[in-house]
């Protein structure tokens, strides 16, 4: 995998973290109630699910490619297809981002196996991985090194964001709840997703 490859698919798992979705509402509710610090328990479980669903979909990505090319070659049109799709779902998007701000007492241990539960039954994030992934991989070299690379890309990058979204929301609790802010950010991710979508089908063309 080259650099350039590395680097656009950086700048596609950044628009893919930042989505509001369900792990961005559970670090949000965390962080509000119980603090960045207590909330890094809740980030880890949000990676380890997020873990379970890349290696799913790598094992499953590499068994296609190695039986046929062709298969491989229509999910990489589906997945471009996809993500286009999902710009448009976005930027229809009317839900809000409001979360319980109840103080009930709760262990580092469960916010953990809540956070496990929240990616692990995320359909949506097979979905997306299955669409993204063969955008950016190579058929000619080693499969596994190059999932290797995408899932930790992948992983690290939503850590960060994750702990970006805990620590802002302690502080703009109020803000970040306003139904405005939501469809702003719904119609700004939708975008992106639209262009990642046009600029791989068009690369692939």
């Amino acid at each position: 995998m080259s650099v350039d490859i590395w680097l656009a698919y950086l700048a596609t798992a950044i628009v893919f973290s930042l989505a509001p979705g369900s792990g961005t509402v559970n670090s949000i509710s965390n962080g509000m109630v119980y603090g960045w610090r207590k909330s890094l328990a809740s980030i880890l479980g949000l990676q380890i699910g997020l873990s379970v669903h890349i290696a799913l979909v790598g094992v499953g990505l590499g068994a296609l490619l190695a039986q046929s090319a062709t298969a491989f070659t229509a999910i990489k049109w589906v997945g471009a297809a996809y993500l286009v799709w999902l710009g448009i779902q976005k930027w229809r998007d009317r839900s809000s981002m409001a979360v319980t701000t109840g103080h009930e007492h709760v262990t580092s241990g469960q916010l953990c196996r809540q956070a496990i539960l929240v990616n692990l039954t995320n359909p949506k994030t097979v979905v997306f991985l299955v669409a993204l992934f063969p955008q950016f991989l190579v058929p000619t070299e080693p499969q596994g090194p190059q999932l290797l690379v995408l899932g930790i890309t992948t992983v690290l990058v939503d850590m960060v964001v994750m702990l970006t979204y805990v620590t802002l929301a302690s502080r703009l609790a109020g803000y970040i709840r306003s139904d405005r802010v939501m469809a702003t950010l719904n119609r700004v991710f939708g975008s992106m997703f639209i262009g990642c979508g046009a600029l791989l089908a068009t690369a692939k063309a």
